[in-house]
């Protein structure tokens, strides 16, 4: 009779350690499907279905990125998102990245105000992004403007000559190699390319000066690809307002009745990633980082970005 109570004691010990065994894995996997939706929806769980404002970061070198259109779509047709904050550290980019994004936000101030807050650097087409919105806010110290437009091309014929390698070219006509990395460019190659250039510039500052509500010959003068500090471009009319968020916040409750207490919901500006490509992205950056020289190569025609070197 002894042993049968023994055993029935230790039977029901160990059903006990399993049960805790199975409630700690189910916590686990909850927790597990709660992180992972929050990393594929962030923000969304709470703010979804209740007023907000919504921000997005506008980070690093501008390129033709359909995420952020898609991302920025949604926040237009978004009922429950009533302002959206763009906050910006970008040198630039590409010129049609910069169009691009420009156009996606002009959909959203189609459909409620929009702020942009320039951060430690919103030059070139970072400041194409900036304009965008209704209202420009920068720091005294941020650098933006930087008005301008740039082409780049590499020449090795010099190089290749020294090596002994020889390298031909046959093309349709006289403008289709120009220009080329096998051949110095010709008077005319260079003009057609100084023309595509100017006539891209003359587009950002006809967008400037219509943007900024500011005479187009002074827009001009200004757009010489300097940059400006947050106080100097305060002076020059080229943004609205010197601060950061509080003050992007304190204008949209002053202009649009939009409380300062309305939550922030984040607007994912990456495409999520698995778990195994976060990791071995993690392994790579560590191993060879990212430079502003590594972005650029994924940049092709015209580039209007401060610092391009």
């Amino acid at each position: 009779m002894s042993l049968d109570i023994d055993a029935l004691l230790e039977r029901r010990r160990l059903s006990r350690k399993v049960f805790w065994w199975r409630l700690v894995a189910v916590i686990a996997v909850l927790a597990l499907g709660l992180g992972l939706f929050y990393r594929l929806d962030p923000g969304n769980l709470f703010e979804r279905n209740r007023a907000h404002v919504a921000r997005i970061e506008i980070n690093g070198v501008i390129a033709q990125n359909a995420y952020w259109a898609e991302q920025l779509e949604k926040v237009a047709k978004n009922g429950n998102a009533q302002a959206l904050i763009v906050q910006i550290n970008s040198p630039g980019g590409s010129t049609y990245g910069g169009e691009a994004l420009y156009a996606s936000l002009r959909q959203v101030a189609a459909t409620k105000p929009v702020v942009a807050v320039i951060g430690t650097l919103g030059a070139s087409a970072g400041y194409m992004a900036a304009i965008a919105a209704d209202h420009v806010v920068a720091r005294e110290t941020s650098l933006t403007g930087s008005i301008g437009v740039l082409f780049q091309s590499a020449e090795f014929s010099k190089l290749l000559e020294k090596i002994g390698v020889g390298a031909e070219s046959i093309a349709s006509g006289a403008m289709k190699d120009e220009p080329s990395p096998i051949k110095p460019m010709s008077p005319a190659g260079r003009e057609q390319m100084r023309r595509m250039v100017m006539e891209t510039h003359e587009w950002f500052v006809d967008l400037v000066a219509a943007r900024r509500k500011l005479d187009r010959a002074e827009v001009a003068r200004l757009a010489d690809g300097r940059v400006y500090s947050g106080r100097s471009a305060f002076n020059l009319k080229l943004i609205d307002a010197l601060g950061a968020e509080p003050e992007a916040r304190q204008w949209l409750a002053r202009t649009h009745g939009i409380p300062l207490g309305l939550p922030v919901r984040e607007v994912s500006s990456e495409p999520p990633v698995s778990m195994m490509a976060e990791l071995l992205g993690g392994t790579a950056h560590a191993l060879f980082g990212k430079t502003l020289l590594t972005e650029r190569l994924r940049l092709d025609g015209l580039v209007s970005v401060w610092h391009p070197d």
